[in-house]
């Protein structure tokens, strides 16, 4: 666990300094749209796979939905506990390990969290486990960036400064990896994370989700649930849906 970069990374508090322009708006606007579009029954249990300090399931909670949030970071968990009540509840987990079967009726999976893992199998086995958790015709919603467009845009290097704190930051990519590597200066004391997201597409995600039992049912390009378009779609944003008649 601590060779991988994910574990160190979104267990600092610099994680959360950096990418605090995820703001609660932005996520509430997101769950409304999705909401809209899904239309969950009353008694809908959702999980929140990559949860991290917990926001959108916190958010999702206040419409009486069941919401269970999921992270791999200890601190994040810590975190997002304060905010439990009989409707929501955090656990560390990791997503390459079964969690709940047959149990969940939508899953989502915010802000490209998935990707991270070295390899096919590890991605593979995360999308089994998410099959698994859900209910026979359940939902799984994966909010992917657009790799592709990405790609095409890169922007090699940036320096950003955030609560005082100096962000240098490096982007390539490497044999269909996107990886960014962020320095930063506080207080005198120096920091080096990476990050490593594997460049997926829409023909890969599609033949993963196949391979895991789950049949593309929709594809959306931005939050505002838009047509997705190779080249000028920010996001990838996938529906996924487990068979009716399936049982694991």
């Amino acid at each position: 666990m601590q060779d991988e970069w994910f574990s160190r990374w979104f267990d600092s508090p610099y994680y959360h300094v950096l990418y605090q322009h995820h703001n609660d708006d932005e996520a509430r606007v997101f769950i409304d749209n999705l909401f809209a579009c899904l239309l969950p029954s009353p008694e809908a249990r959702m999980l929140d796979l990559a949860c991290g300090k917990g926001r959108h399931a916190l958010y999702m909670s206040r419409f009486g939905y069941d919401v269970t949030g999921l992270d791999i970071s200890s601190s994040s968990i810590a975190f997002a506990r304060q905010f439990e009540h009989d409707k929501l509840a955090f656990y560390q987990h990791d997503m390459r390990k079964p969690f709940r079967v047959n149990y969940f009726d939508f899953i989502f999976n915010f802000f490209t969290s998935f990707g991270y893992f070295q390899t096919e199998q590890e991605h593979l086995q995360t999308l089994r486990n998410v099959q698994r958790g859900l209910r026979p015709g359940g939902i799984f919603v994966l909010d992917f960036m657009n790799a592709r467009k990405v790609v095409q845009n890169l922007v090699e290097g940036e320096t950003r400064v955030l609560n005082d704190i100096t962000f240098s930051i490096h982007r390539e990519v490497r044999n269909n990896l996107i990886v960014k590597t962020i320095t930063l200066n506080d207080q005198g004391q120096e920091w080096t994370f990476e990050e490593r997201v594997n460049g997926f597409d829409l023909p890969v995600l599609q033949a993963m989700f196949a391979s895991s039992g789950l049949e593309i049912i929709a594809q959306y390009g931005n939050y505002e649930l838009e047509e997705f378009e190779p080249d000028r779609s920010d996001r990838l944003i996938l529906f996924g849906q487990k068979s009716k008649s399936s049982l694991t």
